[in-house]
C-alpha cells in the first residue's frame, strides 16, 4: 500500500477546442488547471465528509449516496480517501488512502464535479477555506453530545478526529439543524436553508446518504473505475493463480459475524438486516424471508452453492476472499483434488473484490456490503452473480 497522500495520478488530456474549453473550465472546476496549479474555485459550493462508518463496502455505499447527494445539490463534491482500519498490523493506527489510489477521478465528472479533498485541501483551502472560518454542519441530535449542547461532535473519537486530523482541520463554529434529511426529498430545503453564497463549505461529520445504498443509487457503481495499478494487481494475480473459468465467493464467517447473524435467530433482526435489500429485495412489504445460510454459511452450504455453480460453469479454479477462514483444504478435497482453490487473504482487500469481480459467476453473502460491492459492479457488465442460501436471486428495479 502507498503510504497515505502519495500516489497522485497525473491525468493527460487533449487540449479541446476554444469554445468547448470554456464550456469545461465552467462546468468542470477541479479540472480547470493542472496538477501544478491551484483549480478555479466554484461558486455553487463544496460538500465534505468524514467516511466515518464501517469498513469499505460500507463506506462505498456511503461513497455514492453522497454523490447524489452533491448532484442534487449542485456542490462540487470534495472526495474523500477511504479508512482502513490497521489495528493488528503495522502501522497500528488508520490509513488514510487517497480514492484514486484505488479508482479513477475521472469517470465520475462524467456524473457530476469532483475534486479530491486532498487537493481541495492543498489548494483551495488555503484561501476560499483558511483556520477561522471552518464551519461544520451537524443535525441538533448529533451536538447533543458535546458538552455545551450546540458544537458538532466533528472530531469526536476514531476515526473522525484522526480523519480531520490529517489535513490539520479543526473548526471554529457550528451550523445546527433539524427536520431534514439527506434523502432526496429534501432537496430544495437543504438549497434554501445553506444557499452556497452563504455557506461556501458544507462540511459534514458523516456521509450525507442512507446505508444500505438507496436503489435508485446503485447504479452510480459504473463511475466507479478501478485505477490502472489496481487492474494491473489484479489481472496479474488472475493470470498467474487461476485457470478460467473460475468461480469466486465471498464467506464472510468470522466471530463478529456470527454474533451479528445470531440476531436473525433471536429474531431481532428481520429480511431488511444491513446490505440484505440487495437479494431479499428492497420493498419491506415483500421481501423474501432471510434464512441463517444466506447469512452465515456453513461448510455444507458453501459445498452445495460451489457444486452447483463449478457443475454449470465447468469451473477449472475457485477463488476466495475471506477475513477469517478460507476452508480452502476442506473444499479442494470436496473436489478430490480436481480444482486449483486459491486464497490469496491480500493486505489490500480491494485485490479481492477485483478478483470477484472478474470472476466467471461469483456467490457472495446476502447481508454483506463488502459483497454488495462486487454484485453491483458485476450488474453492471451483465455478469452472473448468485448468494449462499439463493441460487437464483430476483432482479432489482434499478435495470443496470
Amino acid at each position: 500500500m502507498v503510504a497515505p497522500g502519495s500516489g497522485r495520478r497525473r491525468i493527460a488530456m487533449a487540449v479541446p477546442p476554444a469554445p468547448l474549453l470554456l464550456v469545461l473550465l465552467l462546468l468542470l472546476p477541479g479540472m480547470a488547471a493542472g496538477d501544478g496549479e491551484a483549480p478555479a474555485w466554484d461558486e455553487a459550493g463544496y460538500l465534505l465528509y468524514c467516511p466515518c462508518m464501517g469498513r469499505f463496502g460500507n463506506q462505498a455505499e456511503h461513497f455514492l449516496g453522497a454523490l447524489a447527494f452533491a448532484r442534487a445539490l449542485n456542490r462540487t463534491l470534495a472526495v474523500p480517501p477511504w479508512i482502513e482500519y490497521r489495528h493488528h498490523r503495522p502501522p497500528y493506527t488508520n490509513l488514510h488512502v487517497p480514492y484514486s489510489e484505488l479508482f479513477r477521478l475521472e469517470p465520475l465528472r462524467r456524473y457530476h464535479r469532483v475534486i479530491s479533498l486532498e487537493r481541495f485541501m492543498e489548494q483551495l483551502a488555503p484561501r476560499h477555506w483558511p483556520p477561522g472560518s471552518r464551519v461544520a454542519y451537524c443535525f441538533e441530535a448529533a451536538a447533543q453530545r458535546s458538552a455545551d449542547k450546540s458544537t458538532c461532535p466533528m472530531k469526536d473519537g476514531n476515526p473522525f478526529g484522526p480523519f480531520w486530523d490529517q489535513f490539520q482541520v479543526d473548526f471554529d463554529k457550528s451550523e445546527l439543524f433539524k427536520g431534514i434529511s439527506f434523502s432526496p426529498a429534501y432537496k430544495d430545503h437543504w438549497i434554501q436553508r445553506f444557499p452556497a453564497s452563504e455557506h461556501p463549505v458544507l462540511a459534514l461529520p458523516g456521509a450525507p446518504a442512507q446505508f444500505p445504498v438507496l436503489e435508485e443509487h446503485r447504479p452510480l457503481q459504473k463511475y466507479m473505475e478501478w485505477s490502472d495499478a489496481m487492474v494491473e494487481k489484479g489481472e496479474g494475480y488472475i493470470q498467474s493463480l487461476l485457470l478460467r473459468p473460475y468461480v469466486g465467493i465471498h464467506l464472510r464467517i468470522g466471530s463478529d459475524w456470527k454474533n451479528a447473524c445470531n440476531m436473525l435467530k433471536d429474531g431481532t433482526a428481520g429480511p431488511h438486516f444491513m446490505a440484505s435489500p440487495q437479494c431479499v429485495g428492497y420493498d419491506r412489504s415483500a421481501a423474501v424471508p432471510l434464512t441463517m445460510d444466506m447469512c452465515l454459511p456453513d461448510l455444507r452450504e458453501i459445498k452445495r452453492a460451489l457444486k452447483l455453480w463449478v457443475a454449470k460453469i465447468e469451473a477449472k479454479s475457485v477463488y476466495i476472499a475471506t477475513d477469517s477462514e478460507p476452508y480452502t483444504t476442506e473444499i479442494q478435497q470436496f473436489f478430490q483434488g480436481k480444482l486449483k482453490v486459491v486464497s490469496l487473504q491480500p493486505e489490500v482487500p480491494q485485490i479481492d473484490l477485483y478478483i470477484l469481480g472478474q470472476s466467471d459467476h461469483f456467490i457472495g453473502n446476502c447481508v454483506s456490503s463488502f459483497t454488495a460491492f462486487v454484485k453491483r459492479e458485476r450488474d453492471i457488465h451483465g455478469k452472473p452473480s448468485s448468494f449462499f442460501g439463493m441460487d437464483h436471486p430476483p432482479r432489482l428495479r434499478d435495470e443496470f
